[in-house]
Formats: C-alpha cells, structure tokens, sequence
C-alpha cells in the first residue's frame, strides 16, 4: 500500500471518528478527529494520490456531511444559549476601521 493510499485511510478514519464524535456530542473525542483529519489533509496535500481521485471525491462528500451536521449542532448550542440569556457580542467596525463589539443580554424576567 503506498504512502497516499495509508494517508487516504487514515483521512477516512478520522472523518468517520468525527461523525461519531457529533452525533455523541462528544466535544474531546471530535478535537482527536479533527487534529487526525488535518494530519492526514496535510500529508494528502503534500503528495496528492491522483490516482485516487473518486475515493477523494468520496471522502470530501463525508467531510462536507460532517460540515452539516457541525453546523447544525452550533445552531442548536446558539439557540440554547441565547434562551438561558447569554450575552452575545455584535461586531462591527468603529470609525477608524477597528473591531467593536458591543455586547448585547437578554432579561428572562425582574424579581
């Protein structure tokens, strides 16, 4: 098996352990795929298979799979946060072009 071939596995590994990890909800365990996913990316694009262009077709559809379910789980995380009233920061450019953030809360209720 050549060095791409190994790489592609081990993509294909990390891919299916952060898919777990999301569903799981298993925040240690996805930061494991993650750093396993981009080691494998980097020595995919140091020394790209060509000859494995459909498996890399296949392996990019479970990564972009994965980028919906991960965006689905971050919405889910915001709506939960913004009803138990977290602040949450408007950004925006100042007048002399810096970063201002302005936080922004929520009252659930006075008593």
């Amino acid at each position: 098996m050549s060095d791409g071939a190994a790489w592609l596995d081990a993509l294909a590994a990390a891919l299916k352990a952060e898919r777990e990890a999301l569903i799981a909800r298993d925040a240690a365990a996805l930061i494991d795929a993650n750093r396993a996913k981009v080691e494998a990316l980097a020595a995919l694009e140091a020394d790209p298979p060509v000859e494995a262009r459909e498996r890399i077709a296949e392996l990019a559809e479970l990564n972009r799979a994965n980028g919906a379910l991960l965006a689905r789980r971050q919405r889910e995380v915001r709506w939960a946060l913004r009803h138990l009233g977290r602040v949450e920061a408007e950004t925006g450019y100042d007048v002399r072009g810096r970063m201002a953030v302005q936080p922004r809360s929520r009252v659930l209720g006075y008593g």
